[in-house]
């Protein structure tokens, strides 16, 4: 596949209304794609119909959708008309989230969860194909769902994947894979578990200031809130940073969350998250994309500088 070179969207502190200027501008800079999350601030897919209908140079993603907050069917209608209202530029990102976002935030149990999200998967397959479905899935019945609105262009979807049975599943079933909070070292170890052939999109975060104290505790606060979380937790377990990540963890599950913060080493924070001069962070990313990450997308944390230098100064070279 083609090297492409996306950021995150909406951008923060900045409306939807007005990032249509702002998608004007990424396209003239040379990023060929904006990829939307869904946790807790917008839904995936409005910024992404904005971009659509204001910028046609720029490809679309979603990394990640949660299988379980929409139903089934809805969530298929849902990338159908993203497809139809960008052919071809859409790719869809699917994962199964984290307790947190699914249980706490939705109120809906965060069970069995490669199971749904290789239902899910297949559930969209088929019905992206035209397909009218009445089958019982292991985590969901559905009778006699069919689209009706024919998807003419239908879109790659990519599984939101971190540790090998979700990796293989992405590449047995879907498109690829979307990885996150990784060094540019553990790209090859992911990828041998996804397989030849596929595409694989990874986020990555990134402080670009020169100022390595402050960009080391804003990432330190970034690790501990998200690697303390048991689907992450379990990634770097299999990436081989049981050892490194404890007494983070120890100090987190007594409370003590300056300590957890405090004992996470600058070795770590270096690989986990970008910082430095722009020059350093384009170097940086660079590795992951050597690596193998064919669609790096970076969010920026623009602390202490304007956002739109930040934008200028992350484009491709």
């Amino acid at each position: 596949m083609t090297q492409r070179y996306g950021i995150t969207i909406p951008f923060d502190g900045v409306s939807l209304q007005e990032h249509r200027r702002l998608f004007h501008m990424i396209a003239d800079l040379g990023y060929c794609d904006v990829w939307s999350a869904e946790v807790d601030g917008t839904d995936g897919f409005t910024p992404l119909t904005l971009a659509a209908a204001w910028e046609e140079r720029l490809n679309l993603g979603v990394a990640v959708t949660p299988a379980y907050t929409r139903g089934p069917g809805l969530l298929a209608m849902s990338i159908a008309s993203m497809a139809e209202a960008a052919p071809g530029r859409f790719t869809m990102g699917l994962g199964s989230s984290s307790l947190p976002v699914v249980e706490r935030w939705n109120g809906i149990a965060f069970e069995e969860p490669y199971k749904k999200t290789r239902d899910v998967l297949r559930f969209i397959n088929r019905a992206l194909d035209g397909e009218k479905i009445d089958d019982t899935f292991d985590t969901f019945t559905i009778k006699g769902f069919k689209l009706s609105r024919p998807v003419a262009d239908k879109p790659p979807i990519l599984l939101g994947a971190l540790r090998p049975g979700m990796l293989r599943l992405a590449g047995r079933e879907a498109d690829g894979a979307i990885l996150n909070w990784l060094a540019a070292t553990d790209v090859a170890q992911c990828r041998a578990e996804v397989g030849p052939g596929k595409t694989i999109a990874a986020r990555l975060f990134v402080i670009p200031t020169e100022d390595a104290d402050t960009a080391r505790f804003i990432a330190r606060r970034m690790i501990s809130s998200y690697l303390t979380v048991s689907t992450y937790a379990e990634f770097h377990k299999w990436l081989g940073r049981a050892e490194v990540l404890q007494p983070m963890w120890d100090a987190w599950s007594e409370g003590d969350r300056k300590k957890a913060n405090d004992v996470i080493p600058d070795a770590l924070v270096d690989e986990l998250i970008i910082h430095g001069s722009y020059d350093a962070c384009r170097d940086h990313i660079q590795r992951f994309i050597d690596a193998g990450i064919e669609i790096p997308t970076l969010a920026v944390i623009p602390f202490g500088i304007d956002l739109e230098d930040a934008i200028r100064g992350l484009a491709p070279r």
